[in-house]
């Protein structure tokens, strides 16, 4: 997270308002190529808007996106080409891959569309029967509308859609929160086992800590728009320093556990002030 020489994503000094709401405080980290990094938060964190502008769902009122080097937040209008470009870069797999799919169309032929978008020379029925085996889904798949499929089924072909373009990051927005708890084991074991077989660096941004656990080398912690906390995660989770960090903990139910402590803590925290940016909560990495 720290970055190496060359991160395959680095993110600086993002910021971004709606009205008097700062949704995103000078935000900042590096991504390194086959790294995986949580980004951690409860709703209104700045997360998700922090994730869309990576993507390039939103834009960023100053600050600057760059994957391999190159700039994604410059203003200019681009050609096709240049957008299909960037959209190669970065893909995002959602928390609810049925509202990501088109109802009408079976699986084959929606990854077809997108290698013939990307790879017009490809070999396209060649390139589909090994990304559905990548997911871990049969070529019976392929024919499959996306009601006939099961929720972990869909999410498989939503990752298979996004690892089609042969991106340099994926972000995994709340990715597995909608599925059964087997099944999200079952996606974040397939994640894992693509992470190592291609290199490819994952963002995910999640609330859950038990996945954060999992799935990520780093993470940093976001309240109120800003970084508070961040490090390898099994430091942070191990010995969190920060207040909301071992709030985010406490919140998680287990034996003793206290819930009105926790809304006491959460009472609490929330009547101090957000962290400026040059905290020293803010800079520990």
């Amino acid at each position: 997270m720290t970055g190496g020489a060359d991160p395959v994503l680095r993110v600086s000094g993002l910021r971004k308002t709606y009205g008097v709401v700062r949704a995103v405080d000078d935000v900042s980290f590096t991504l390194d190529k086959g790294r995986s990094l949580g980004v951690v938060g409860e709703s209104g964190s700045g997360k998700t808007t922090t994730a869309r502008i990576i993507v390039g769902l939103e834009h960023a009122d100053t600050g600057q996106v760059a994957v391999a080097g190159r700039d994604r937040t410059e203003s200019r209008r681009h050609g096709r080409a240049e957008r299909l470009r960037r959209a190669r870069e970065v893909q995002m797999v959602f928390q609810d891959p049925f509202l990501s799919l088109d109802p009408r169309i079976p699986v084959g032929t929606a990854l077809r569309e997108t290698l013939r978008l990307h790879f017009p020379r490809r070999d396209g029925a060649a390139r589909v029967a090994e990304l559905l085996d990548q997911v871990g889904l049969g070529e019976r798949a392929a024919a499959a509308l996306p009601r006939e499929l099961s929720g972990g089924q869909r999410q498989r072909v939503a990752i298979a859609r996004a690892l089609a373009v042969e991106p340099a990051v994926l972000v995994l927005d709340e990715a597995v929160a909608a599925l059964d708890v087997s099944v999200q084991a079952q996606i974040l074991n397939l994640l894992a086992d693509i992470r190592e077989q291609t290199g490819i660096g994952y963002l995910f941004i999640t609330h859950d800590l038990g996945v954060v656990r999992c799935v990520t080398d780093d993470v940093v912690v976001m309240w109120r728009g800003a970084i508070v906390e961040r490090g390898p995660t099994e430091r942070v989770l191990a010995a969190p320093e920060h207040p909301y960090t071992r709030l985010l903990l406490d919140s998680v139910p287990r034996p003793g556990w206290d819930p009105g402590r926790v809304a006491a803590d959460r009472r609490a925290l929330a009547s101090t002030a957000a962290p400026s940016p040059s905290s020293p909560d803010h800079r520990k990495s």
